[in-house]
């Protein structure tokens, strides 16, 4: 195909979706005069998306809004919509040792692991063949034979050393998990010793961190690398997209794909219809209200219940947050029912607290405060808050009790709890000011901040240690808000030095009590994750754990 076509291609391409624009804009009168009617609104955005899916069929067929497809080619090229690749969730490359990068190095089929998870999540091999815990403080690890990286390198046990010491080096997150004091190699086996015990050692390694990538072939400016997978990144543009190949010398198998498109694109309308015309082969991300238009035998939706969880932490630098009756008064207020099954469409579970109900840990064995508005309004009484000028917001000395929500579009979920918390919390008179950008790390780091709501994988490991590590500690990387509880930071001295996996259950019991009591992270909703995949398309399935995408059986017709 000529480069002049490609260039016209792409500028009508443009065009369509300015046809997209003028269509939304036509119709806001109609979604104004609607008024507060969530399930009116959806359905009209629904026509819409399906008046402008139309129209880009009828262009791609035409020929006017190609995605640059030769038919005369034989390569098998895959295009994949993904809202997640970007500065935005701090994925901004394919190198595992920067930031939550291994997510997008082990989603996109460029990384592995030593060990993996099962559709149960159960540690099963894969670059390892199998481990002894020696002792509380030696892991012995023994390889398989036959693999290399892309740079043509043996995976041996100096590979692994050298990449595991470079991860724990530059990782600040990595370090304190695994608390290593040396790594050994001996041919296929890696020894590992801890400074202390870490009863989690082969879980956090599985975790996307841990994806072994060749240090001497080194790391790019771009952030790539040479790993293992069964594809390779060509090229990588930070919210934009990356380019993947197939990797000719994969050791598990031949992927079935040349060449992978992995589009970054936010916006869920957009993900939406550039998935319907035929733009993209499959989809991750897509909007609840979206779903049904897939429901049908052009698609296949692939789902699964996971521990990812759409929750809120205070900011304890805010003096009217340091009062518990205030803190639990929000989560009182807060009508998570409704924002599951209503804004959700049900595409998710209630949450008491971090992990799901069938985790042996999790919500079953747990109770966070109930909505109830009455109880809500009495605890904000009860620390002076009281509507003294009639404007509907409660003051106390004469300021007004306003809280600044802070939280991000790339997870189309976000901004509907922003929405939710808004109408809720202003029931019992608290004014929410919401601030949904992509920026938002900008802020976390200013502390322009009263709430912040993120979205989680809190048990990736299928082990509850991780998400207190993580948020909930004195020194934990994402405690943003200043959280302490010296009883939580006992607990977690025992959990860290506990191996048995029914004593590390009852500590994660206790400890997620511990939070919900204190109401310094407030928990809304369990994800079911949902891939989209257009027709002919298999080998694409949603996993509990949420990193796993793209493989080598990834196909399509």
């Amino acid at each position: 195909m000529n480069r002049l076509k490609i260039n016209k291609m792409k500028n009508n391409r443009v065009c369509i979706y300015k046809l997209k624009e003028i269509i939304m804009k036509n119709n806001r009168t109609r979604i104004d005069k609607l008024g507060e009617s969530r399930m009116n609104i959806d359905r009209l955005k629904q026509n819409i998306i399906k008046l402008a899916g139309i129209i880009l069929v009828i262009a791609a067929v035409s020929g006017i809004a190609g995605c640059g497809k030769s038919t005369a080619s034989t390569e098998k090229v895959f295009y994949y919509g993904d809202t997640t690749f970007n500065a935005e969730n701090d994925e901004t490359d394919v190198n595992p040792h920067n930031g939550y990068s291994g997510w997008a190095c082990i989603r996109y089929g460029v990384g592995e692991t030593l060990f993996k998870y099962s559709d149960t999540m159960e540690l099963e091999p894969w670059l390892a063949e199998s481990y002894e815990n020696v002792d509380e403080l030696t892991w012995k690890i023994n390889l398989k034979d036959g693999i290399t990286f892309t740079s043509g390198r043996k995976l041996d046990g100096e590979a692994v050393k050298e990449c595991i010491e470079h991860l724990v080096a530059v990782h600040k997150r990595a370090a304190g998990d695994l608390n290593i004091e040396r790594v050994e190699a001996e041919a296929d086996t890696v020894i590992i010793t801890t400074a202390k015990p870490v009863p989690a050692l082969i879980n956090y390694l599985s975790d996307p961190y841990g994806c072994i990538i060749d240090m001497q072939a080194g790391i790019t400016d771009e952030g790539n690398v040479s790993a293992t997978g069964p594809y390779i990144a060509e090229e990588i543009v930070t919210d934009s997209g990356l380019t993947l190949v197939k990797n000719q010398n994969y050791w598990n198998g031949e992927p079935r794909l040349d060449k992978i498109i992995v589009k970054t694109i936010s916006d869920g309308d957009t993900l939406t219809m550039a998935l319907q015309s035929g733009e993209l082969n499959a989809a991750y991300g897509l909007p609840y209200s979206s779903l049904s238009l897939f429901n049908n035998s052009n698609y296949t939706i692939s789902s699964s219940e996971t521990s990812r969880s759409f929750f809120a932490q205070m900011n304890y630098a805010n003096v009217n947050l340091q009062d518990s009756n205030v803190r639990a008064a929000i989560a009182m207020a807060i009508n998570k029912k409704d924002f599951t099954n209503v804004l959700l469409k049900g595409n998710g579970t209630l949450a008491e607290g971090p992990f799901p109900k069938d985790y042996t840990f999790g919500d079953s064995y747990v109770k966070a405060a109930e909505y109830n508005i009455d109880n809500a309004r009495n605890l904000l009484a009860q620390s002076g808050w009281k509507d003294t000028d009639g404007d509907g917001y409660v003051d106390k000395n004469g300021e007004k009790l306003t809280l600044r929500w802070l939280t991000y579009p790339s997870r189309q979920e976000l901004p509907l709890l922003a929405e939710n918390v808004q109408a809720s919390l202003k029931q019992i008179g608290i004014e929410v000011k919401i601030n949904c950008t992509a920026n938002h790390l900008d802020y976390v780091k200013k502390g322009e901040w009263d709430i912040y709501a993120s979205a989680f994988v809190c048990a990736p490991t299928g082990d509850p240690e991780y998400f207190f590590t993580t948020h909930c500690l004195k020194n934990s990387s994402k405690n943003r808000g200043g959280y302490y509880n010296e009883q939580l930071e006992q607990l977690e001295e025992q959990l860290s030095t506990t191996f048995d996996t029914e004593g590390r259950e009852q500590l994660g019991i206790k400890m997620t009590q511990t939070i919900l009591d204190d109401n310094a992270f407030i928990f809304a909703s369990h994800l079911k994750m949902s891939i989209v995949s257009g027709k002919g398309v298999s080998g694409l399935t949603a996993h509990p754990s949420d990193y796993y995408e793209i493989t080598a059986e990834l196909d399509m017709q």
